[in-house]
């Protein structure tokens, strides 16, 4: 018998429920032991993670099963958190917002149909970043892809999501076109003009006839998504990358505004990651390897580690993309940009087309970042707090300034980076810790909430946050008594009533949404 059950499902009541999901799903795709649960608790959990425990998983094979599961769930009450590998690391990984949640695993539906004259995927929620490359790769396709830093990732989760990759398809949800969507009430929805039974056009255009429903299906919890269309890039004539190491704090001021304003005009292409010197150290190496000794790291080690590294304060990458004739123009531009300021030649990696992958400049997964969580030693974990900001390099020096006093403050490491986008810089807060450390995890739980009340006070919000915060970032969107928490409210109960689709995802569904309240009043 199960020892944990959804909040107010009796046992019997949930037994009964997973005999149902056994006869729809197969015994061995029903997971409810100790051990099925435990491998779905959030890997980075500040403790042992059982505030998010599940109590159990299902694991459907296609959208059919998905539908039979939701039927069931409805007919029971019980609440499913719909993930689609559980790689969301760093923001609860497979783990729901409430305890007690099925967990809905569509990692086995893993179809990929790529069209190679379009230049676009339909996929199935577990499809990998590893996977579609070696699907790419395998059948010889000259399409590329943009990956984010975890390749084990779900590509469709991660655009679901408004995760980012590092090349010219890099914002993800602007790649989406076209979703297959299980509603709340098991009901089988194609958006856009796969809404017609015959199109041809499904991932040709981002819209249908009528209004667009994609976007309500992005970071919400008002269906569940089963397929989706991607647009890839078609693979350039040449590439050419370049790093920057930036030897001053102060050097971000005048760097960001020319990145920033190259990357308005399309000559860089990409979402550009402008970072300090322990984000890059973390991938690498531990702290132990350069101090360890009580508070924030001291700038004199800074520069011990900038020295031996070959770091500046700020690193970044730029790549360039295209014909021949344009990304050479491209490299004339950025050397007569960065040269005089660096005081050296900018030495690029070119590829053409034909060379090795390896040498270009496309998106190639990896898990290699996540080595950054191992930083503290023990068991390790990250938060990532990056609002919203404007791309102005003098109001995100001093902004980043202020947040690095706040880290020092409360004696932890300050692993910064700015991701410069076409008309905004998220300001990238990594909050490294060992989970075994319960002083540790004290403290970073208070910096985060300080960091979500600052930038509520300046204007600024997170695009994206971990389950345990979830909340509270959406109730920092408070405009005109919190309109936008309404109407999703209203939406929300307009089509689950039942709140059987992930409740709280988002600040959405909650147990409790009498009462809004805002992060603003905290300390920051």
């Amino acid at each position: 018998m199960p020892t944990l059950t959804p909040a107010h499902v009796t046992a019997a009541t949930f037994n009964q429920a997973l005999t149902r999901f056994r006869a729809a799903l197969g015994t061995e795709w029903v997971l409810a032991s100790d051990e099925d649960r435990a491998t779905y608790h959030d890997p980075y959990s500040m403790g042992d993670g059982l505030d998010h425990e599940p109590s159990a998983a299902l694991a459907p094979a296609s959208a059919e099963e998905v539908r039979a599961i939701v039927r069931i769930a409805n007919e029971f009450k019980i609440p499913l958190w719909p993930v689609s590998r559980g790689k969301n690391l760093g923001y609860g990984g497979a783990a729901p917002v409430q305890k007690g949640n099925v967990v809905l695993d569509m990692g086995r539906m893993k179809r990929i149909d790529v069209d190679p004259k379009y230049a676009h995927c339909l996929i199935e929620p577990g499809v990998s970043y590893f996977d579609l490359y070696n699907h790419l790769k395998d059948n010889d396709i000259a399409l590329w892809m943009s990956v984010p830093g975890n390749g084990w990732g779900s590509v469709l989760g991660n655009a679901l999501d408004r995760g980012i990759g590092y090349t010219p398809y890099g914002d993800h949800t602007d790649t989406l076109c076209g979703l297959e969507v299980v509603l709340p009430d098991g009901d089988l929805l194609r958006t856009g003009m796969g809404s017609m039974a015959n199109s041809k056009v499904w991932q040709a255009y981002h819209y249908g006839y009528g209004p667009g429903w994609d976007q309500m299906f992005v970071q919400s919890n008002l269906g569940i998504v089963t397929r989706g269309g991607m647009w890839l890039q078609p693979e350039p004539d040449m590439s050419a990358r370049v790093s920057l190491a930036l030897p001053h704090l102060d050097d971000a001021a005048w760097a960001l505004d020319i990145l920033a304003e190259l990357r308005r005009r399309d000559v860089i292409q990409h979402n550009i990651v402008f970072g300090t010197p322990v984000r890059s150290a973390s991938v690498m190496s531990q702290r132990k390897d350069w101090y360890d000794g009580p508070g924030a790291l001291p700038d004199a080690v800074n520069e011990a580690m900038m020295k031996k590294l070959g770091l500046g304060w700020w690193n970044t990458k730029l790549s360039l993309f295209g014909y021949a004739g344009a990304v050479e123009a491209h490299i004339k531009l950025i050397r007569d940009l960065f040269e005089p300021r660096i005081g050296k030649p900018l030495e690029f990696e070119i590829w053409h087309k034909g060379d090795p992958a390896e040498k270009s400049a496309r998106g190639i997964p990896s898990t290699m970042p996540l080595n950054s969580v191992n930083w503290y030693g023990g068991r390790g974990g990250h938060l990532s707090f990056a609002p919203v900001m404007p791309p102005d390099g003098r109001l995100i020096l001093d902004y980043a300034k202020g947040t690095k006093a706040i880290y020092d403050e409360m004696g932890h490491d300050y692993s910064a980076s700015f991701t410069i986008g076409k008309r905004h810089i998220n300001n990238v807060s990594l909050i490294f810790y060992d989970r075994d450390d319960a002083a540790m995890t004290a403290r970073v739980d208070t910096l985060y909430r300080r960091l979500v009340a600052r930038a509520a006070r300046d204007g600024f919000a997170e695009y994206r946050g971990h389950i345990d915060y979830q909340g509270m970032i959406a109730d920092t969107f408070d405009f005109n008594n919190h309109a936008l928490g309404r109407l999703n409210e209203r939406v929300k109960k307009a089509l689950d009533p039942n709140n059987v689709i992930a409740p709280g995802r988002n600040g959405i569904g909650r147990a409790d949404t009498s009462t809004l309240t805002t992060a603003k009043g905290a300390k920051a």
